[in-house]
């Protein structure tokens, strides 16, 4: 009964994914949009990293932790995040609630599992104003608005050839749209410009994964991984239209579709470079684990032609993650307070986007609680973030973000063949 149960929340919270407008920040405007974190809450609260996997939850980017699967684990994850965006002349406040990821884990074999899911790739969503004066000493006002995003259906399979050396892969397919919008309006005249532009946004990619787990001295565990996150190749159809519109009714007075196949922007391709991510750890199993990855990207060879925007420079990403966790003692029967596990993490990304020569990266600290559930291996994760991302430099905006994110994992058996003695 849970599992039908569950099974139909899957497919109804779907929907939220699909719908969902994932973020308020201007820097959206740029690229693809806010490139999502794409992890489960266990593995964000540890500032991100990925290399660590246990049996009872499902890591999202690291194809090869499901060769460590014993149980089937349903897993979804919400969050909510508040912001303050500030310039130079006003600070603002806005909040948003996002679902996070759904997903689905199974075993298959001893040292193999499988598993596949739905979530946020990358989110677009801003609403921003500029007001200058034109020779006529008029004031021209022009509005940026954008909406859509990019969603991930993607498929992992991982295993364990020989022993502490797990394999994995994950393929992924990436869709959605993009609506771009800008409306221009002059002092003093009736009409006003619209420039309203749309990308339908497919394709796919893989992750590969490798990871090194030995025990030393029967106790400790070495954590060594290799992640690679393969170029994505996106097929983009773009349409725009151009007109007027009406400042007292807001209607449109007349628009046009822009012939894009002159210019050859009917059909354009996006390609999201290659990812690597390599770390190290170490832990003592159930007890406590502390690890750190890197990652970098060759960010430098995206660019957009659709949109060309001329404030804008992609040069080369790279992350910093640290983190790890605590558990007191996971089998105490006197303390519930015993059997939670503590997490926390730091992250830096050198997220590769300058905007009026200004570098736009972010810093972020991360902290939760895994709160199990009943006498069985299901738990409810909750986790923080505090973050800064941006600067007022240069006419820019700096945003400063409070992040709660809350996961469940649940877990069941499948596959097992019921005996009536």
């Amino acid at each position: 009964m849970v599992k039908k149960f569950l099974i139909a929340f899957f497919c109804v919270a779907a929907h939220g994914i699909f719908a969902q407008n994932g973020t308020i920040s201007p820097y959206s405007y740029f690229g693809i949009g806010d490139l999502k974190n794409g992890g489960a809450v266990e593995n964000q609260m540890m500032g991100g990293i990925s290399m660590y996997g246990d049996s009872i939850h499902l890591n999202l980017t690291n194809p090869a932790a499901y060769s460590k699967l014993k149980l089937t684990v349903y897993t979804g994850g919400i969050s909510r995040t508040e912001f303050k965006l500030e310039d130079f002349t006003e600070t603002q406040s806005a909040s948003i609630t996002n679902l996070d990821y759904l997903a689905i884990g199974f075993p298959v074999a001893k040292n193999a599992g499988i598993g596949f899911g739905l979530k946020p790739f990358s989110s677009v969503g801003y609403n921003l104003t500029d007001e200058t004066t034109n020779t006529d000493q008029q004031t021209v006002t022009n509005v940026f608005t954008g909406e859509g995003g990019l969603n991930r259906a993607f498929l992992s399979f991982g295993f364990e050839p020989i022993k502490n050396l797990s394999l994995g892969a994950t393929a992924n397919f990436n869709f959605g749209t993009l609506d771009y919008r800008r409306l221009q309006s002059v002092e003093g005249v009736q009409l006003g410009t619209l420039d309203d532009r749309e990308s339908r946004i497919n394709g796919y990619d893989f992750t590969y994964a490798l990871n090194y787990t030995p025990t030393i001295k029967d106790k400790y565990t070495l954590y060594t991984s290799l992640l690679i996150d393969t170029q994505i190749n996106l097929t983009s159809q773009n349409s725009a239209r151009l007109g007027s519109f009406s400042l007292v009714t807001g209607d449109d007075v007349e628009v046009i579709d822009v012939n894009l196949d002159a210019s050859n922007l009917r059909n354009t391709e996006l390609k999201i470079p290659t990812r690597t991510t390599v770390g190290l750890g170490f832990g003592e199993n159930k007890k406590w684990f502390l690890g750190g990855e890197y990652s970098f990207q060759k960010f430098s060879e995206f660019k957009n032609d659709f949109l060309g925007l001329s404030n804008v420079t992609y040069n080369d990403a790279s992350t910093f993650a640290f983190g790890g966790y605590y558990i007191p003692d996971y089998r105490s029967l006197s303390s519930y307070f015993k059997r939670i596990t503590y997490r926390a993490g730091v992250r830096y990304d050198v997220s590769g986007l300058e905007v009026n020569n200004k570098e736009i990266n972010d810093f972020g600290i991360t902290f939760g609680f895994g709160l199990p559930l009943s006498n069985n291996f299901s738990n409810v994760n909750v986790g923080f973030e505090l973050g800064k991302r941006g600067t007022t430099d240069a006419n820019l905006i700096e945003e400063n973000y409070f992040k709660v994110n809350i996961g469940l994992s649940l877990n069941d058996r499948w596959f097992i063949k019921r005996k009536i003695n």
